[in-house]
């Protein structure tokens, strides 16, 4: 049987982005992976019930998703709002659709609070990256997801080939 793939709903041309865009991925191995059902696609937010657009935010004071997770940090939206609840629901409905779908590795957009997985953004809305993971991404690594981000397709072929 072939390996389920959860994948960033953005990537997929959806769009669901905090801005109202898409971010597709252009890959021809998409394509193959969507013909064999393979995919299973998520907007880890949108599943929580926030809307598009929507403000952007960020994981504050140059914190991760692991800290969130562990009740250290939050997640605020550059009016200030506090959206730590609805990014942590939408972390819980990630893992509990790959769980449902039997998805063994996840392809996320990089840099989102939600789904970053090598960088993210600092929490001072300046732009600057950080390493670290969103929430849901460490949520799903914390369920034993292999997670993936966008720029990693290439090592992602290979792990799945193996």
């Amino acid at each position: 049987m072939q390996s389920k793939i959860l994948v960033s709903a953005c990537l997929m041309g959806h769009p669901v982005r905090y801005d109202g865009r898409a971010k597709p991925l252009l890959h021809p191995v998409i394509e193959t992976w969507r013909a064999e059902g393979r995919l299973v696609t998520i907007c880890p937010e949108m599943s929580a019930g926030m809307k598009v657009p929507r403000p952007p935010a960020e994981i504050g004071n140059a914190a991760t998703g692991e800290d969130v997770l562990a009740g250290m940090a939050r997640v605020v939206e550059l009016t200030g709002a506090d959206v730590t609840e609805e990014f942590l629901l939408a972390a819980e409905n990630a893992v509990a659709l790959a769980r449902q779908a039997g998805c063994r590795y996840a392809l996320l957009i990089d840099g989102s609070p939600s789904c970053g997985s090598d960088f993210i953004y600092d929490g001072t809305f300046s732009g600057h990256k950080q390493a670290g993971a969103g929430v849901t991404a460490a949520a799903l690594k914390a369920a034993g997801v292999e997670v993936f981000s966008d720029h990693e397709i290439a090592r992602l072929i290979e792990r799945i080939a193996q």
